[in-house]
């Protein structure tokens, strides 16, 4: 072989390495400064590095949250604004992204989304910074290319007033669905409870129906925020934002029975206290959870394999301000957190065996990201 082809073989085998570790990365971000919208990357996950150059910039206003069709080829967000909306997007064999369209979200500043199990239906969290007349959930259909329908069902929930200045009005933070795909979770800040959903497909107009017992009830003032739960559905961990504490559950039926809450800081000043989201390692063995404010951490717990409970591990300083979502990547050896308000991504080293987080490996500059999706 001459040394031409040799070189040319060496190429390939190189570019075929890369290729092979790499995973994209969308981030979506507040458009209120220097952010255009939604950036598409090149992620490493052999070397834990983002390709500063993003791949693509899809210009909208405000896509704070993400999410993805069950085949990735469909990619919806919220525009969280005062007046919300909703985006629809395509999303190539070659990993471009096209607008679709978009929907009024019948409420203000939407923060949260999820789609059905059988990807008929958008489900929208208004969460609503005014209290009058407060956040509520909506339900939009989905047709079978992704584009968007008006909102079919609107629910209210009625505030718990506790603290007068962050729960005068309801504020649904999210909305999540077991893993079953029977129930809808809606976690309202504004009212210290979880309402309890049931799905129904079938119903072209009004497929959720409040489930029995509708709703589960918080600690007053503590500010539900994030609901998560394991892969079999058996147990699910809950933020409180404003209390900073995070709560395990079993799920019994639908319903949601708690075991155990615990702090995520040992600080008691309000300032300390501002839980984010929450994520399972893809074993299911650690749960990793974000407290923003003055802490600015991931915390780290370790899973119980029989009964889901908790045990804490570590602290980790995300080396930025306010921790709006973060991600584990696909190899599950590296952990990426969105800091809002220091407009930076941090990249984190994991030990899986451990669970701990290790050493910083990138920190890449991203005007107010809020959060983090990967295409596999």
């Amino acid at each position: 072989m001459n040394r031409t082809w040799t070189s040319l073989l060496t190429a390939s085998l190189m570019s075929l390495t890369i290729n092979s570790h790499a995973a994209t990365l969308l981030v979506g971000s507040y458009t209120d400064g220097a952010s255009q919208g939604i950036y598409r990357y090149q992620f490493d996950d052999k070397a834990g590095r983002i390709d500063s150059t993003p791949l693509q910039v899809v210009k909208s206003v405000s896509p704070s949250w993400l999410v993805l069709s069950a085949d990735q080829r469909q990619l919806f967000t919220v525009n969280e604004t005062p007046q919300g909306h909703a985006s629809s997007f395509s999303i190539s064999s070659k990993g471009e992204i096209k607008p679709l369209n978009q929907v009024a979200t019948q409420g203000d500043e939407p923060t949260h989304a999820s789609l059905s199990r059988d990807q008929r239906y958008l489900f929208v969290a208004n969460y609503a910074v005014n209290p009058d007349p407060g956040g509520s959930l909506v339900v939009i259909p989905v047709t079978k290319d992704g584009t968007l329908k008006p909102v079919v069902q609107q629910a209210r929930h009625k505030a718990s007033g506790v603290n007068p200045e962050r729960q005068a009005g309801a504020h649904v933070h999210s909305l999540v669905l077991s893993p079953d795909g029977q129930h809808l979770y809606a976690s309202d800040l504004g009212a210290d409870k979880v309402f309890i959903y049931r799905y129904d497909g079938a119903s072209a107009d009004h497929p959720l129906t409040a489930a029995i017992p509708a709703s589960v009830a918080l600690p007053p003032g503590s500010g539900p925020r994030h609901l998560l739960f394991d892969a079999k559905g058996r147990h699910a961990y809950l933020t409180l934002e404003m209390n900073a504490e995070v709560v395990m559950f079993d799920v019994q039926d639908g319903n949601l029975i708690e075991r155990q809450r615990l702090p995520l800081t040992e600080r008691q000043e309000a300032a300390a206290k501002a839980a984010g989201g929450l994520h399972l390692s893809a074993d299911g063995r650690f749960l990793y959870v974000s407290n923003r404010g003055t802490a600015n951490e991931i915390v780290v717990f370790s899973v119980g394999k029989q009964d889901g409970q908790l045990t804490f591990l570590q602290r980790r300083p995300v080396e930025g301000d306010h921790p709006r979502e973060f991600a584990l990547d696909p190899s599950d050896n590296f952990l990426l957190v969105a800091n809002q308000k220091s407009n930076q991504i941090v990249v984190i080293r994991r030990d899986p065996r451990s669970g701990k987080l290790l050493e910083t490996v990138q920190t890449l500059q991203q005007d107010a990201p809020s959060d983090l999706k990967f295409i596999e």
